[in-house]
Parts: C-alpha cells; structure tokens; sequence
C-alpha cells in the first residue's frame, strides 16, 4: 500500500492511477464526512467527487505541512460550507449512522433505536461549528491540530468547540433521557 503522500506526488504528475487509488483509500471516510453535514446522499456524491477533482487539480500545490487525509478534509469542508452559502442555508444537520444490532431481543433494539434518535435529536441542536469539531474528532479520529487545520481555525479555539459541544450533548442527552424516564 503506497503512502498518500506518495499518491499526492504521483497525482501532481498527472497519474490517474494514483487518483484512483486515493480515492478508493478516502472515498469511504470523506463521504460519511459530507453526508454527515448535508444528509443528502446525492448532493453528497456531488460534492465527493468535486473534493478530488480539487484533489486532481490542486496536487502539486500540496506542500506537505499536513497529512494529506487533513488536507482532503479541508476541501470537503470548504466545499459543503460554500454548497450551504450557495443555497443560502445556515443551519446544517448532522446524522449519526445507525449501527445494525444482531440482537434480537425487541426491547433492546427499540431502546438502541431510541438512544440513536436522542443522539441525532442533541446533535442537531449544536451550531454548525460543534458540529463539524464533534464530527471531525469523533468519527474521523483527528487530532485538534488537524481539526484546526481544516477548519482553519486556531487549534485553542477547536478544544474549547468540542469542550463546549460535549456539555452540550450531556446537557441535551441528559434532559430526553430523563424525560423518557418519567
């Protein structure tokens, strides 16, 4: 398996090959990444293969101060945040994946289905910002320097979203479950 930077310099020479092998590596990942901001699974394939177009274009820009993953999610980023500008839309959604429960125990499954709906409910309720940090951080595993990156933010500025965005789940998950309690 080559490197991603190795595909990156392959792809700033032209080679389709080295594309194509980035994206089958990427597609997965960036694809939940923008569907997670857009919930609109067409619009979602639009947008992945306008990152690695941009990814085909931009290679040989690519100057190696951050992974290339980092670097490939800061182009879906900016590119679902102009779709939404485009569109004129401020209040972007996130959707947690429904994970397949073998269990066949209905009272489980029916309480596993109502945790999910109470994560996505708290999940929808947090800015934009919360979310791209929670979503960057927890589904796809990245560090806050890289977060910042892609936000193109200040690395103290992404702690303090995801600090903030945590109390706020808590806060949230804590008020509908207790309400389900009662």
């Amino acid at each position: 398996m080559e490197s991603h930077t190795a595909l990156i310099a392959r792809i700033a020479q032209q080679d389709r090959s080295a594309l194509a092998a980035l994206y089958r590596e990427l597609e997965k990942p960036v694809y939940r990444f923008i569907q997670s901001r857009l919930n609109d699974p067409f619009e979602s394939s639009d947008i992945l293969h306008d990152v690695f177009i941009e990814v085909w274009r931009s290679a040989s820009r690519f100057e190696g101060r951050s992974k290339v993953q980092t670097w490939i999610f800061g182009i879906a980023y900016r590119k679902v945040i102009d779709r939404h500008r485009k569109a004129g839309r401020t209040d972007l959604t996130d959707e947690t994946p429904d994970l397949v429960d073998e269990d066949n125990n209905p009272e489980a499954c029916l309480a596993a289905g109502q945790e999910a709906e109470h994560v996505r409910h708290c999940l929808g309720t947090l800015s934009d910002e919360h979310r791209s940090a929670i979503s960057l951080a927890f589904w796809q595993d990245m560090s806050y320097r890289e977060i910042a990156e892609v936000a193109k933010t200040a690395e103290g500025t992404i702690k303090t979203r995801i600090f903030h965005a945590k109390k706020l789940l808590m806060r949230c998950l804590s008020g509908r479950l207790e309400g389900v309690a009662s």
